[in-house]
This record gives structure tokens, C-alpha cells and sequence, in this order.
């Protein structure tokens, strides 16, 4: 069998060829029947549909990712789920690299390939560091989202509906137009 993995930091991660739409194309092109999807980061190694494609692999199975950062941003996770793999005999085809084996030329280039993607991510960690700390020297500076305003009919409403079970939490929030947290501030706020 030959799966597929996709994964973005975020759901709405849409740069350099890495939105998840592009991933699955290019996964469905290089022979993956099914495909897994995650919007998650890649320096934990539980991310929920990851977890549940490395449950259902066996010996003789392939799984494709088109870059080896959406497997891994990790060295030392990334190097240990490598081996793993291999050992229980399932292949990774790494799509802008190939397939990964255990020459001594296989690691080594996996090893710096792995090396330089937790490099990358910690840099990207670093500069974003930089610019919050330039940005909170700014008076008018906000930590987080702003709050977006709600309707206070809309949400009386809603909630009453969802007190007597004709509207789920996640209707509400949709029907508002905010997050669950959103939601569940406001009810504090309320009490």
C-alpha cells in the first residue's frame, strides 16, 4: 500500500508550494491511494493523523511526503522515525529527494537533511522572537488576535438555543462568526 502525508503548520498555510491541496496533488500523482492530513506543527511527532498513519503501515509499505520537513523539523525525532520505519521494513520516498535507505550515504544525507530542517524551523522561531519584541516597543502594540466584536442579541440567542440543545457550541460559533474560545470567554464573561 502506498500512503501519502501531508502536513502544514497551519490550516491556512498557503506559500511555496506547501498549501495542502498542492501536498495531496502531488501525492495522488506519485501513486498515494490514501493520505493522511495534518495541520500541525512538524517538532512533535504526535500530531493526531500521523500517529494514526504509523499505526496502519506494514512491512512492504511505502509512505510519501513531498519534503522531508513535513515529516520531521526535528533531527533527533526525525533520524528515530526514520529508522523505525526501515526497521519495520515500510519505505519513505521523500518526493525532492528520493527514497530514503540505510546506506552510509543514505544517512548521512538524512541526517543533514533533518539537520538543517530543525535549523530552518529554529530561525523561524528567532526572527519571529525579533519582530514581537520590536512590535511590543510600540505603544499601540496588542498581544494576540484582536477581539472581534459580537453581537450581544446574535449571541443570547444563540446560546439560549444552545442551553436547550437545538444548536451545538460549534453551530454557535459558526453562526457568530468566532472561535469556540471566543465562545466560552464570553459565557465566563457573562456568569
Amino acid at each position: 500500500m502506498i500512503y501519502g502525508y501531508a502536513r502544514v503548520s497551519t490550516i491556512g498555510q498557503k506559500n511555496d508550494g506547501n498549501s495542502l491541496e498542492e501536498q495531496e496533488n502531488r501525492l495522488r500523482e506519485n501513486g498515494a491511494t490514501k493520505i493522511y492530513v495534518d495541520a500541525f506543527t512538524g517538532t512533535k511527532v504526535d500530531r493526531p493523523q500521523f500517529q494514526e498513519l504509523l499505526k496502519c503501515v506494514q512491512s512492504g509499505d511505502t509512505i510519501i511526503a513531498t519534503k522531508l520537513d513535513r515529516v520531521s523539523r526535528s533531527a533527533s525525532q526525525g533520524i528515530a522515525l526514520v529508522d523505525d520505519l526501515m526497521s519495520k521494513g515500510v519505505t519513505l520516498h521523500i518526493l525532492n529527494m528520493g527514497i530514503m535507505n540505510n546506506t552510509p550515504t543514505g544517512k548521512l544525507i538524512r541526517n543533514i537533511m533533518f539537520s538543517f530542517a530543525e535549523f530552518e524551523r529554529d530561525m523561524i522561531v528567532e526572527r519571529t522572537s525579533e519582530g514581537k519584541a520590536i512590535a511590543r516597543q510600540r505603544e499601540d502594540y496588542h498581544e494576540g488576535r484582536k477581539t472581534i466584536p459580537m453581537d450581544d442579541d446574535l449571541f443570547e440567542k444563540c446560546r439560549k438555543k444552545q442551553k436547550d440543545g437545538s444548536m451545538t457550541v460549534k453551530e454557535c460559533c459558526r453562526e457568530l462568526g468566532v472561535s469556540r474560545s471566543t465562545w466560552y470567554n464570553r459565557i465566563r464573561e457573562v456568569v
